[in-house]
């Protein structure tokens, strides 16, 4: 197992053979098979079907509306990478020119973020966990909207192999998938308090009080589905969201880069 930081990195992990699977947000699969690649990266296995990221403010806003970030300072993600994109959709939905009528600081490496803003910087910052919980306990910040909740459903998170990998290893791939769908079997079963029992272990350094508000969040926003089959239209809407952004010249062909065989059959 290892953990680089942001879809870039798992991305060049996996087409180096580094690793094996990739997890990581789609929209790697397509840049690289718009570059170009020789053996391209298909999806397998989509875990997330909401973002799963929030919008922390500085001071508590009951009656928060995107509007509010109208002239504002906000620490956002890196360019062309899934949370920034999402982030940048919500604004256009809501009327508001991610260019124009905000500041968005897209400088700040993956993960030190929490950290920036903690230190002073920007006016909100967008989060994932444990970022946003840690915030709000250290009385640093406060999570005044999810951008899960705000962007829809969206085919967020989903895992990969390159075409050759998945070819030569099926029995590799399916045994993963069959894994993955018995924890989304466990989830859909189980409460949150339960969830963050049996992960706990794995969350070192977090105590179980916020491994469990933090499952309870995503657990409230519908953030996994009930199977790992990644949908046409769910790449469909991928790609709008990577067009909207101005990052993706041509579609990528539905066909290449997504392998349903595996998850449909883990479904069963």
């Amino acid at each position: 197992m290892r953990t680089p930081f942001g879809a870039d990195k798992t991305m060049t992990a996996v087409l180096s053979g580094e690793a094996d699977i990739g997890f990581m947000g789609s929209e790697a699969s397509i840049y690289t098979y718009n570059e170009g690649a020789n053996d391209i990266v298909v999806n397998f296995a989509q875990l997330t079907q909401r973002a799963g990221n929030f919008l922390v403010a500085r001071e508590e806003m009951e009656d928060f509306s995107w509007e509010d970030l109208k002239g504002h300072l906000v620490l956002g993600g890196r360019k062309g990478g899934m949370p920034e994109m999402v982030f940048e959709y919500i604004l256009k939905q809501n009327g508001i020119d991610p260019q124009k009528d905000l500041t968005i600081d897209q400088s700040i490496d993956f993960g030190s973020t929490a950290a920036a803003f903690s230190g002073g910087e920007g006016d909100f910052t967008v989060e994932f966990e444990p970022g946003a919980t840690s915030l709000e306990q250290e009385g640093k910040g406060y999570v005044v909207a999810s951008l899960g909740t705000d962007s829809g459903y969206v085919p967020y998170t989903a895992f990969s192999a390159k075409e050759s990998y998945i070819k030569e290893n099926p029995e590799v791939i399916q045994g993963f998938t069959n894994a993955l769908q018995k924890g989304m079997d466990y989830v859909r079963d189980h409460t949150p308090e339960e969830i963050a029992a049996v992960i706990e272990p794995q969350f070192e350094e977090s105590d179980l009080e916020t491994i469990t508000t933090i499952v309870t969040r995503y657990y409230e926003q519908d953030t996994w589905a009930e199977n790992l089959i990644f949908s046409e239209e769910s790449f469909d809407l991928l790609q709008d969201i990577l067009e909207e952004a101005g990052e993706l010249s041509n579609r990528a062909p539905y066909e290449k880069l997504v392998n349903t065989e595996f998850a449909e059959e883990a479904a069963k």
